[in-house]
């Protein structure tokens, strides 16, 4: 996926609750190859999720990167993208 990552493919980062493995160090490690790529989502309804979305996935986000990193993965990663896609 990095290899994705680094051609500026976009990354939800959602459904924390379906995967095993370390999804704060997937953040980092994602962030520190393009800041850009990630954008959060709640992967509501999480229908498939044995752990549906919880308001501490934000938490995970906030835990994981740096301030000004994480408000960029919440939300301004998107809004640039959807502007962008105008």
């Amino acid at each position: 996926m990095l290899a994705l990552v680094n051609k500026g493919v976009k990354v939800k980062a959602t459904g924390f609750g379906r995967v095993d493995f370390d999804v704060e160090e997937a953040l980092r490690t994602i962030y520190e190859a393009n800041p850009h790529a990630l954008m959060f989502g709640t992967d509501l309804p999480s229908t498939r999720a044995k752990r549906p979305y919880c308001d501490d996935d934000i938490n995970l986000v906030y835990r994981a990167l740096p301030l000004e990193a994480a408000e960029k993965v919440l939300y301004k990663n998107a809004r640039a993208w959807y502007l962008q896609s105008r």
